[in-house]
């Protein structure tokens, strides 16, 4: 069996879907894949070491047009592909009719947060409609999406839980974030850490709030803001505004072999996510909890979308309810921070439960398996 990946999404393009596209096609037998993605700055320099041929458009953004179709059909004829996976369901699963003419007899299309969106709309929600009913598994992230996506999937549709992973080999308790502290001036002081874009929905405002309410119990708090992103220049005044400037470290955006002493720099790590916009600004599920989980910090999650699903509230960290609330973070935040065993207690059952259920390698078995039907 071999399967064509039909997507968007890839390296060295960056981003979450991009990460769990490639996460998932590396740990699939490298004889049994190949990728049709859009170009990208540096894609042949990144394709020539790939472990399976990558097949790139000259678009930089590939559309279910005819000849997309096309090329793709020829790709399924010439590498003997009898499957299909598509990254994003959106747009793309509408190639299905087209591909299953060319020959291929099974077909999974994954879906994330947008989806969601595309519900809510007329038009966008009839498209996920006919991709539903065209594909053989419609993949989904967590159930917050697989509520959206259920009224609006065709009668019958096969709906399989297929959520992101993380690399447990690279987040992990052993990394050292002293560099980081260092670097930083953070030694010796109580640091909660956010590794996150710096948008609003993320809810890094709320936490600079939260940061004058901890620091009345927790004096040499501090604050690490790790990511780059529109809204950094507004959150530098808010620090400013709040008292807080001094406790409140911007690292910008971080490469990724990096990013875990970033992580390990902090005691606690916090992202009050809220939902915006009528729901139409929503966290799909916050990788970045299971991350820090992985690395044995405990997590304070914000009360939006599948973000919860990400946080086993009580055990391996705590979901608050009102992520606009500084108090209700503050009151989250001090315990963990003034008693470094009851945050080591929930950081390692977080690190259990990735191990056990979050592993990229344990979730691309699951997709092989719907590949093979």
């Amino acid at each position: 069996m071999r399967t064509l990946i039909v997507t968007n999404d890839f390296p060295p393009r960056t981003g979450g879907i991009q990460t769990y596209v490639h996460a998932l096609a590396s740990r699939l037998p490298a004889d049994s894949v190949v990728v049709y993605a859009s170009d990208y700055p540096g894609a042949a320099e990144y394709d020539a070491g790939a472990l399976f041929p990558v097949v790139r458009d000259r678009s930089r953004m590939l559309l279910p047009t005819a000849a997309v179709g096309r090329r793709a059909a020829e790709i399924v004829r010439s590498e003997g592909c009898t499957s299909v996976w598509y990254g994003a369901a959106a747009p793309l699963g509408l190639l299905t009719g087209a591909l299953r003419r060319a020959g291929v007899s099974r077909f999974v299309a994954s879906t994330h947060g947008h989806e969601t969106g595309w519900a809510a709309l007329p038009a966008a929600r009839s498209l996920l409609r006919r991709i539903s009913r065209d594909v053989d598994v419609l993949t989904y992230i967590t159930e917050f999406t697989r509520r959206g996506l259920a009224p609006v999937a065709a009668p019958g549709t096969h709906l399989v839980r297929l959520p992101p992973g993380v690399d447990t080999d690279l987040f992990h308790p052993g990394v050292d974030g002293s560099g980081v502290r260092a670097a930083l001036g953070l030694d010796g002081r109580p640091t909660v850490v956010c590794v996150s874009r710096l948008v609003r929905r993320k809810g890094q405002d709320a936490l600079i709030s939260a940061l004058a309410l901890v620091r009345s119990a927790v004096p040499d708090v501090a604050l690490l803001l790790v990511g780059g992103g529109p809204d950094r220049a507004r959150l530098q005044r808010l620090a400013v505004r709040a008292g807080v400037a001094d406790a409140v470290r911007f690292s910008g955006e971080v490469p990724w072999p990096q990013l875990p002493s970033y992580y390990a720099a902090g005691d606690v790590f916090a992202m009050p996510c809220r939902t915006r916009r009528a729901g139409l600004d929503v966290e799909g599920l916050g990788m970045v909890y299971l991350e820090a989980s992985a690395i044995g910090l405990p997590v304070v999650a914000g009360n939006s979308g599948g973000a919860p699903e990400a946080v086993q509230d009580g055990r391996t960290g705590y979901v608050v309810h009102d992520p606009q609330s500084p108090p209700a973070i503050a009151r989250r935040l001090v315990p963990l921070l003034n008693d470094p065993s009851r945050a080591a207690g929930l950081g390692a059952a977080g690190r259990e439960w990735v191990l056990r259920e979050w592993r990229w390698d344990l979730l691309a078995g699951r997709l092989g398996g719907l590949l093979r039907g």
